[in-house]
């Protein structure tokens, strides 16, 4: 298979499982908030959530990352490591998830006094086995990618994400279990997505690997020691996505915390094209890198930066400009308050949309250090400023701490890449005016139908009728070519 049909299906699948995933949540968003769980319980879940997602780094570390970055290199020149590479990764990431899991489900009464909530203790206690069965699940997917096989990922994330919505419902509706069986729903569906994951990645790519004799010497070390580097930018990332919801709850109340989740819920929901793409390409840059193809790894990269912000920057204009009538048709009037949190998330779409291209990238391409360098940087800027500006403003002070922190990030890493792989920014820099002045276009039109929405068909309405203009000002402008877009999607 070559390269481009290889990408075209990786995206169509990675894409296909980032939709379900989207979906999945959506429908979670609304029926909780609507008609399961009141403002306070839906905080209360999510609290739960974020702590989890940060005991959860001391269970994943690196690893995962690791060694697919392991599996990717000596696929190419010693395919017989790679169950070495497996176990050894494997090895150590069921001893912290035994550690951190035994620890969480132990401490869960004085973590939840700590933050102030007791009612949160219970939700510790099945986050315990949450994070244990969403941590493999997540391994499993990550060496999907390294293998350079992306669907299995996508296979994944889909039983995950479709298993999750019913068994939430059932705990929480059938069973009346409140904040509590929603967080049980979370651990059903990740349960089966580690069980699908683990049979696939065994019957798939362990098995089915000639193994050495022995592992090369310093394996296990060597993997080990390229997961700090990892390690640290993804607790950076942790303290960036998940301590500013637990500042929340601590100096604010659980109320706050449904608002600004409700916030980053729905600028979430517009990455899935730019975490396929990203997922995607970063192991196709790392190869082509290793093969000294940095001429075509460039281009590769620069076309998906200009897609990515052909997407995202009339996509986050059209946010900001629909963020009210949205929360008020889909979440109802006592969700109001994240409205403004929702505008300042608009420019962090943008933000995360680019980095979603470039982070995985980074680290295929054996840059993870610099990269853990500046996240830990700007998480630590990102912890101070929502410290001074949460009891100020609120869960907007914690959006533009946010905001701010992270397009420091951004800007970093593209600079790295740009170290890296020879890129024309010149071109770069035509395609970005032609872009805002389609989002200029697009939002005229949709500003002008926005006091037109009273319900979910118009805003639906107003939407499409945003879209309709975007495409048409793209093609126009010359910025997308159709048949070029259709060609590389019926790829196979």
């Amino acid at each position: 298979m070559s390269a481009g049909n290889r990408l075209s299906k990786g995206f169509r699948l990675t894409f296909l499982g980032r939709i379900v995933h989207i979906s999945a949540n959506a429908a979670l968003m609304v029926l909780l908030t609507r008609y399961l769980l009141q403002p306070a319980e839906y905080g209360l879940l999510f609290l739960g959530l974020s702590v989890v997602g940060v005991a959860r780094l001391f269970s994943d570390l690196g690893l995962a990352k690791s060694a697919a970055r392991y599996v990717s290199e000596f696929k190419e020149n010693d395919p017989a490591q790679i169950p070495h590479v497996l176990l050894a990764a494997l090895k150590y990431r069921l001893a912290l998830v035994a550690l951190v899991g035994g620890v969480l489900a132990v401490a869960n009464q004085p973590i939840a006094r700590f933050i102030g909530e007791p009612e949160l203790a219970p939700l510790l206690l099945v986050g315990a086995g949450y994070l244990g069965v969403h941590s493999l699940s997540v391994f499993n997917s990550l060496l999907f990618q390294g293998f350079n096989r992306v669907e299995w990922s996508a296979l994944v994330q889909i039983v995950n994400n479709a298993n999750r919505v019913v068994f939430v419902v059932v705990f929480v509706f059938g069973l009346g279990l409140g904040a509590v069986g929603a967080m049980l729903g979370y651990l059903a569906g990740a349960g089966l997505a580690m069980l699908v994951g683990t049979a696939i990645l065994y019957r798939k790519f362990y098995s089915r690997h000639e193994k050495a004799d022995s592992p090369e010497e310093g394996l296990s070390r060597r993997v080990l020691e390229y997961s700090v580097p990892l390690t640290v930018t993804k607790g950076a990332g942790v303290l960036n996505n998940k301590i500013d919801t637990i500042l929340i709850g601590v100096l604010l109340n659980p109320a706050a915390v449904g608002f600004y989740t409700i916030a980053k819920q729905i600028s979430s929901s517009v990455l899935a094209p730019a975490g396929s793409l990203g997922f995607t390409i970063s192991p196709e840059l790392g190869e082509q890198k290793a093969n000294e193809q940095l001429d075509r790894a460039a281009e590769l990269y620069q076309q998906a930066v200009e897609y990515t912000l052909l997407l995202y920057i009339p996509g986050a204009v059209g946010l900001v400009l629909v963020a009210e009538p949205t929360v008020r048709v889909v979440f109802g009037e006592e969700y109001l308050s994240a409205v403004p949190v929702v505008q300042v998330f608009g420019a962090y779409v943008v933000l995360r949309a680019i980095n979603k291209i470039t982070t995985k990238t980074l680290d295929f391409l054996g840059r993870a250090r610099i990269r853990a360098i500046a996240k830990g940087v700007t998480a630590g800027a990102n912890f101070v400023l929502n410290l001074l500006l949460i009891p100020r403003f609120g869960v907007v002070g914690a959006g533009f701490a946010t905001v701010a922190t992270y397009g420091a990030y951004t800007a970093i890493n593209v600079s790295v890449m740009q170290s890296e792989l020879p890129l024309a920014l010149s071109d770069l820099g035509r395609s970005v005016a032609l872009i805002g002045g389609t989002a200029i276009g697009m939002a005229a039109v949709v500003f002008a139908s926005t006091p037109l929405i009273s319900n979910a068909i118009s805003l639906a309405g107003v939407v499409l009728l945003g879209v309709a203009v975007w495409a048409g000002l793209s093609i126009a402008s010359g910025l997308v070519n159709p048949r070029t877009v259709v060609s590389f999607l019926a790829s196979d």
